[in-house]
């Protein structure tokens, strides 16, 4: 195997959640760059369509050397109700085989976990676990007469460290990631890998929004939240969406073939100083 052909996923299809924005945008991009078609998946089919119109179509080389065409495409489905898209999937799985898998949709609401109703961790358990547990039952199947399967999962660093007033977020994102390593241990020997990244403060909508609710909260401003997160972080900085991209196509390439049941920080080694 050799550099980049090592890297290339060209001839591969990739099923991105939570795509309309943020990191699975990114990734989207990221792995339609690298030669993959890709599927971008969310609610936002406006926001979904445009992203569509802007994947770059490479025709990359697959292994034989030969060109392969990109067919992107769109599938609008709302990660709140499982059984729409285990529905979606397994239409989607009827007409071609998804290589590879990015698990990325919105993250529960703030909160403590002490003040949380318990159908909130119902809902999020829902969305995070349940939703995942639909793709992979539709799309495992051709990932193994394939012999090549990717499953990412996009959690937070909070799988390591809870992360104060995310109390229902720190649960389910350590759910998502121990469902991860268990596929690991189950789907390794068929060429299939299931690893977790860890995004720690990258600079999203969502992580806009949550400085925005603890300033309101603390009643602090904005720019003082943000500066109290970003001296947390060794990096002295925060982190975008095109990093945590790159970290996902690295997993989702055959370079990392011996890689799986992995929890994996991008956070400029803000869990290393914890």
């Amino acid at each position: 195997m050799s550099f980049p052909t090592c890297f290339s996923i060209a001839g591969k299809t990739a099923f991105v959640g939570g795509a309309s924005q943020g990191i699975g945008r990114a990734c989207a991009m990221a792995l339609a760059r690298a030669g993959a078609s890709v599927i971008v998946a969310g609610r936002n089919d406006e926001g979904l369509q445009k992203v569509l119109g802007e994947l770059p179509a490479c025709g990359g080389a697959s292994g034989g050397g030969t060109s392969v065409k990109q067919e992107h495409g769109v599938c609008c489905v709302d990660y709140g109700d499982w059984r729409a898209v285990q529905a979606a999937a397994d239409g989607l799985a009827a007409r071609r085989t998804i290589h590879i898998v990015v698990h990325n949709t919105g993250g529960p609401a703030a909160g403590f976990a002490v003040d949380a109703e318990p159908t909130d961790y119902a809902k999020a358990f829902e969305m995070h676990v349940m939703t995942g547990q639909a793709l992979v039952r539709a799309f495992a199947p051709g990932m193994r007469s394939a012999g090549y399967g990717r499953i990412v999962n996009i959690t937070s660093t909070s799988v390591v460290t809870p992360i104060k007033g995310l109390g229902v977020s720190n649960t389910i994102r350590a759910a998502v990631a121990n469902w991860s390593r268990s596929l690991a241990q189950e789907l390794s020997g068929f060429g299939i890998t299931a690893n977790t990244v860890l995004p720690g403060f990258t600079d999203t909508a969502r992580l806009q929004s949550l400085f925005k609710g603890k300033a309101s909260r603390s009643g602090s401003s904005e720019d003082e939240v943000r500066k109290a997160a970003i001296a947390g972080i060794p990096a002295g900085r925060l982190g975008s969406p095109e990093e945590i991209a790159a970290a996902v196509l690295f997993l989702a390439s055959p370079a990392a073939s011996y890689v799986s049941g992995v929890n994996l920080p991008v956070d400029g080694a803000r869990l290393a100083g914890n």
